[in-house]
Formats: C-alpha cells, sequence, structure tokens
C-alpha cells in the first residue's frame, strides 16, 4: 500500500522510526534495501546545527540508497528551526522526502530545555514552529507527536489539528505519553481519535512488534502506514515481512542463520566503513545483541562481543559462534 506525503509518494507505508543510536546512515540503508518505505534519520538539534557541532554532520549524512529520507529536527526555537531547516534544504544534503519536526523525545536532556516531548505542553509555541518550516521550506514537513505529556494532559488530538491547520503534510502519532516514556502499553485509540480528527496522513506508532500487530494497528485505528521503533533493532527484516503481509496477508519467513550471519558481517563492514574500525565496532556490539536475541548462546555471545575490536575479530566471532 503507498503512501502519499505532501508530493512525495512513497514505495509503502511501513516506516522506520527515528531512534538515536540506532538508525544512523549504515542501518538506514540495510533497511530500505528490506523494504522499508521511508527512512527516518536521527534526531537533530537545530541549534546544534547553528553552532556547528562537530557531531552534527555525520548525523546529516544521507546516501542515495537509502532514498527516500527524512530528517528529524528538534528544537524550540522557531526563528532558528526555520533558518536551519531552509540553510539544510538549499545545502549538500539530499534530504529527498521530507523535513520531520520531532516533538517525541522524552529524554530529561531534551525536555528540560523546552524541547523534544515538553512541546506537548505549549501547543501555541508548536503552532508557531510548525508554521514558520511550512511556510519555510518547499518539502513536505511532517511532524512526530506523542500521546500528551502525561496522562493529565492527553492533547494529541488538539496538536494534531493545529499541524493539519498550519500547512503540516503528515503526522506520526505515538500512543504513549511522555511521562510513560517506553514503557507500559501504547494507546492505539488515540491514534484512531487522531486519525478520525485530521485529513492528513497519520502514521501509527508504538508497540509494531510484528506484521500481524502492524496490520491489527491499521485496522483498530484506520491510521495510514505504520512506523517501527524498536523491533527494527537487529530486524531490518520486518519491513519486508510487513508489507507483504499487509498486502497479501501471508506471512513470510523470518531469515536463517545464514542470512543472519550475512547482515551482521555486511553490517559490521559498513560501520567499518563510515565510522572507522575501532568506533564502528564499538557500536556493533549493540547491534549484534539485538541480532542475535534468542538464539542459542546467545547470552555467552553477548559477553564475548564486548571485547570485539576490529573486523576480523567480529568476523570469526560471528563464523564460530553461529
Amino acid at each position: 500500500m503507498k503512501l502519499v506525503i505532501g508530493n512525495v509518494e512513497l514505495d509503502n507505508n511501513v516506516i522506520l522510526a527515528p531512534m538515536a543510536g540506532v538508525t544512523d546512515l549504515p542501518y538506514r540503508v540495510l533497511c530500505r534495501e528490506q523494504g522499508c518505505g521511508l527512512c527516518c534519520m536521527e534526531m537533530v538539534s537545530a541549534k546544534a546545527v547553528l553552532y556547528r557541532n562537530r557531531n552534527t554532520k555525520a548525523l546529516l549524512a544521507v546516501d542515495e540508497r537509502e532514498q527516500p529520507v527524512s530528517l528529524q529536527l528538534f528544537g524550540s526555537d522557531a526563528e532558528i528551526l526555520s533558518k536551519i531547516a531552509g540553510e539544510l534544504e538549499e545545502g549538500p544534503y539530499d534530504i529527498s522526502a521530507s523535513f520531520g519536526f520531532f516533538m517525541g523525545c522524552p529524554v530529561p536532556k531534551v525536555v528540560k530545555n523546552g524541547e523534544g516531548s515538553a512541546l506537548m505542553k505549549n501547543p501555541k509555541l508548536a503552532e508557531n514552529i510548525l508554521s514558520a518550516l511550512v511556510r519555510t521550506l518547499t518539502k513536505p514537513v511532517t511532524v512526530k507527536i506523542r500521546k500528551g505529556f502525561d496522562d493529565a494532559s492527553v492533547n494529541a488530538v488538539e496538536i494534531a489539528r493545529i499541524a493539519e491547520s498550519c500547512g503540516v503534510a503528515a503526522i506520526a502519532v505515538h500512543g504513549r505519553t511522555r511521562e510513560q516514556y517506553y514503557s507500559g502499553k501504547a494507546d492505539w485509540d488515540i491514534i484512531r481519535q487522531v486519525k478520525e480528527a485530521v485529513s492528513i496522513p497519520v502514521i501509527g506508532n508504538g508497540d509494531v512488534t510484528s506484521p500481524t500487530e502492524a496490520a491489527r494497528m491499521m485496522k483498530e485505528t484506520g491510521c495510514d502506514g505504520v512506523m517501527i521503533a524498536r523491533a527494527a533493532r537487529g530486524n531490518p527484516w520486518i519491513f519486508g515481512q510487513t508489507t507483504a503481509y499487509l498486502e497479501t496477508g501471508e506471512l513470510v519467513p523470518g531469515p536463517s542463520m545464514e542470512e543472519r550471519k550475512a547482515m551482521m558481517l555486511r553490517h559490521g563492514r559498513m560501520m567499518a566503513e563510515w565510522k572507522g574500525e575501532s568506533a564502528g565496532m564499538r557500536e556493533m556490539r549493540k547491534h549484534i545483541a539485538w541480532y542475535t536475541a534468542g538464539c542459542p548462546n546467545s547470552a555467552a555471545l553477548r559477553r564475548d562481543i564486548n571485547r570485539v575490536a576490529s573486523m576480523q575479530e567480529l568476523e570469526e566471532l560471528i563464523e564460530t559462534r553461529l
């Protein structure tokens, strides 16, 4: 099932959620190759770009193999956000699909600055930011929100209506409040309420752990697409499996152990090339733990992966232990 966001038509409606420390360039490429309809980048602070923070250049890099891709900016200053978004759109970064404004981050250091999900408490400021972004950009603007800041202030429907009135092209709704972080059960009914309140595409997020759960979310909420987050860690195959199930109702078998091993090795080589061998192998430790969750002797493997410092050591570990 295709999904249209503004003037961009996606191959399908299954989207990789933005995740700090996970959805970097190598992993986005792998997910796109496995059938992801849209890859969301890691969250980028508009102020960090403004002040030329040395870590932001890598966060902003894109690869033609992952297109279409969605940049995810966060901040609380409408002038800075629109300035940076405009410069990025005109600059060397091929953000081919959309500019996403991120109002979902629950991390304390972000929230205490009035950014991320703190903006759920400030609808007027959110309106000013979204209006400024839409005025500045030619590519479609999207927004990712939560159910609300806490159970006493559930206002996703209000924010969604504001977003639509500002000209936002699509909205992703995580069915948890900021106070929940990622615990408890996601409230899919709030996604349904948002879908019924606006005419722009609504993308459901929260507890999409399998192709069958994706189909159930779409049936129960009427949402136009699904966004997969934690279930995609170590499992890029979930995108192809989910699109196949949504289209045919048939479950595609999961990858064989040989396919898993090949993916881990390819991922490792891409990380070494992109981040340098030492940093790439440190990053791969968590990915290998996700890839091998549930495999025989996975606990011992996770312990040993923390000693891996080179691509050769990673190859030897995977080939001899799996």
